[in-house]
């Protein structure tokens, strides 16, 4: 396998998803200088997410129209100069239409990476490759919190955009020497209707649900706008069933291993979606930890997703898709629950092993169902597979702190006071039950599901359970 691809993909995905998180420990900081409060400001969380969420569908396109390779770089650059303009943003208008244009470039650097990975890998090769692309998505969001508490304090908020300058560039002239050429393996038009249909579906979703968790508006704005993403999504089924070629192949869920894929990694993602939320909250609300304390013990999680990397390969070959994600989920799921059995008097080294070693499954989790989504899609179909898949990621971590922000608000308001240990204790065990459950959906593949890209060879040949 060349490694010098996934790494440079993964260098920018990283730049990517810790971004997504970086400004949460700052936003005092960054509303003071431009003269506006911290809530109003999580305007900017959610325009960063609601533009993922508007543009993830059409990176499948734009790859196949105008290249993967050149897709990947004109992402970077528009990534950076959105940094630049949050940089130096002066008003909360300014900011929020900075972090929306960064968005942008987010939207197409991770589904086009992914494609840039799938399309220039060996299926043989493809779980140690996404080994390597799984961690930015775990590490980034645990990363974030700290880093940002770090530069602005000892420095200035303002670093933390002006830092992805550098990398930028850097993964700029690395894509341009090391990344392969891709041919564009098919000529589509452009399903205009689907992208304004999938857009509005997937960022009336995700924005209602976020202002939902996390209310920097009226919660009737959140609600109604999850009714219009509710509502715009059923337009697009029926609108997707009557078009030869929409944007998003809805199709492609007829094939039972990148359903169980989709399906399964998006339930799991709820509890991890929940986690960067609740287990700070709990150390600095719970245990009295600063921002910055908090954060260096949620961090060692990363530590655990990137031992993971190094038996990735060997243990999907020995133990096959099925077994592993189906096992693995429940495992994955118990140390998420874990964390509701954290209280003060913990011994720390005793939460540091637990972290690590949940970090360690959730990111052979990931690995696994990542590298399984592409497992029965032919090359000339990945570009549809990818924004699926992107946008059911999106769709799922926004639910997930949803629901972990909806269980925080109904457990105070039945005792009636202010956020307590035992609120977050239920969290954990609720959004771990969730997680829990996708294991029903890797339960009915084959044994060999995946074989050619796990290198799992069952001894038996079982047929599938009937659904």
């Amino acid at each position: 396998m060349n490694r010098i691809v996934p790494l440079v993909l993964a260098v920018a995905l990283f730049m990517e998803q810790m971004d997504s998180t970086v400004i949460s420990t700052s936003l005092p900081a960054i509303a003071a200088d431009i003269g506006t409060s911290p809530i109003a400001l999580k305007l900017a969380l959610t325009a960063y997410l609601v533009s993922l969420a508007v543009f993830i569908p059409v990176s499948g396109w734009m790859a196949d129209r105008f290249g993967a390779k050149n897709v990947f770089r004109a992402a970077i650059v528009v990534f950076v100069l959105g940094s630049i303009a949050c940089a130096v943003s002066d008003s909360l208008l300014a900011f929020v239409v900075s972090r929306f244009f960064q968005g942008v470039g987010g939207a197409m650097m991770t589904p086009v990476g992914r494609l840039v990975l799938v399309r220039s890998t060996p299926r043989s090769e493809l779980v140690g490759a996404m080994a390597w692309l799984t961690m930015p998505a775990l590490i980034g969001p645990l990363l974030g919190p700290p880093v940002g508490g770090f530069l602005t304090t000892y420095f200035s908020w303002h670093w933390i955009f002006l830092i992805n300058v550098p990398i930028g560039l850097i993964g700029i002239w690395f894509a341009t020497r090391y990344l392969p050429s891709i041919e564009t393996l098919i000529q589509r038009p452009l399903d205009v209707p689907g992208f304004f249909l999938s857009g509005i579906a997937a960022s009336g979703i995700v924005f209602g649900l976020s202002v939902v968790s996390l209310p920097a508006l009226p919660s009737w704005v959140g609600f109604s706008t999850l009714a219009v993403g509710i509502m715009a999504t059923v337009l697009y089924l029926i609108h997707a069933r009557k078009t030869p070629e929409p944007l998003l192949a809805l199709d492609l869920f007829k094939n039972q291993v990148f359903r169980a894929s989709i399906v399964g990694g998006s339930l799991f993602r709820i509890g991890v979606g929940a986690v960067p939320f609740l287990l700070p909250l709990m150390f600095q609300i719970g245990f009295g930890m600063t921002p910055f304390q908090s954060g260096l013990i949620t961090f060692v999680s990363a530590a655990g997703a990137m031992t993971m990397k190094l038996v990735t390969k060997w243990f999907y070959r020995r133990t096959g898709f099925r077994n592993s994600l189906m096992y693995g989920s429940v495992v994955a799921a118990g140390f998420i629950a874990i964390n509701g059995f954290f209280t003060p008097e913990t011994p720390y080294l005793l939460m540091i092993v637990l972290l690590l070693a949940g970090g360690f499954f959730r990111s052979l989790f990931f690995t696994g169902t990542n590298a399984l989504a592409y497992a029965d899609i032919p090359n000339e179909q990945t570009s549809l597979a990818t924004p699926i898949s992107s946008v059911a990621q999106q769709i799922s971590i926004a639910l997930g702190v949803a629901v972990a922000g909806g269980i925080l608000e109904v457990s105070t308001s039945m005792h009636g006071g202010a956020l307590q240990l035992s609120d977050f204790h239920i969290a954990f065990f609720i959004v771990a039950a969730v997680s829990s459950l996708a294991c029903l959906s890797f339960r009915g593949l084959r044994p060999d599901a995946g074989a050619e890209v796990s290198g799992h060879r069952p001894l038996v040949k079982v047929p599938a359970p009937a659904e």
